[in-house]
């Protein structure tokens, strides 16, 4: 009799295998990112074909094989369809996913970067918050959540208004993240920390971020 695991989580990345199988890669709350075959993914009219693609967010019903988890049933309820119309934010979402990806291990605790992912997409999809500003906000608090986050850089002169944002990034609830707008010339030196950080602090290059900033 199979032994079945029930996870909450969204599908990071997925990955072709043989002729309609599906490998992917889900940040999930009960075990952090753990990896699952999902079979016939691939084929046509397959229930796992959307559930199984990045930005699925729900309950996975998984039973384990030699190797790896295997996909038995899944209840997504939110598929972040915006992001699959929209090319311009459906790479700021990827990038997203790959930082997630970066950050997070199996059996970990990683309820804090799932909250942050699955945050960052609603603030995403959400047509009051412009997106260079939540990706400021996303790569900022990612470092905090991960212990990386240095503070507020000593040797730039930043607005006032830029030092505070930066303080109630790293100390407020992910819920609260995505609450507020700023002026321009503040968002440039948020996104001038978050490079200078990103930098510094996260040792790859992100496929969808370059090509990100090829497109802005």
């Amino acid at each position: 009799m199979q032994d079945f695991i029930t996870v909450t989580g969204m599908v990071l990345s997925q990955t072709p295998i043989g002729e309609y199988d599906r490998r992917i890669c889900i940040l999930t709350k009960e075990r952090g990112k753990i990896s699952a075959f999902a079979k016939g993914a691939r084929r046509p009219g397959s229930r796992f074909m959307a559930a199984t693609g990045p930005f699925s967010f729900g309950q996975f019903k998984l039973y384990e094989g030699k190797n790896a988890y295997n996909v038995a049933e899944v209840n997504i309820s939110q598929y972040f369809e915006e992001l699959r119309t929209d090319y311009i934010s459906a790479y700021y979402g990827m990038y997203f996913l790959e930082v997630a990806d970066y950050y997070t291990r199996e059996n970990n605790d990683e309820r804090e970067m799932l909250k942050l992912i699955y945050q960052s997409m609603r603030a995403l999809i959400s047509p009051s918050l412009p997106n260079p500003l939540v990706k400021c906000i996303y790569e900022l608090k990612a470092l905090a959540v991960n212990g990386e986050y240095p503070g507020v850089p000593t040797d730039k002169k930043l607005h006032e208004s830029t030092v505070y944002t930066l303080q109630f990034i790293e100390k407020a609830s992910v819920e609260k993240l995505y609450t507020f707008l700023v002026k321009e010339e503040v968002l440039k030196e948020l996104a001038d920390v978050a490079a200078l950080y990103r930098r510094r602090f996260m040792d790859r290059q992100f496929k969808s971020l370059e090509i990100l900033e090829s497109l802005c």
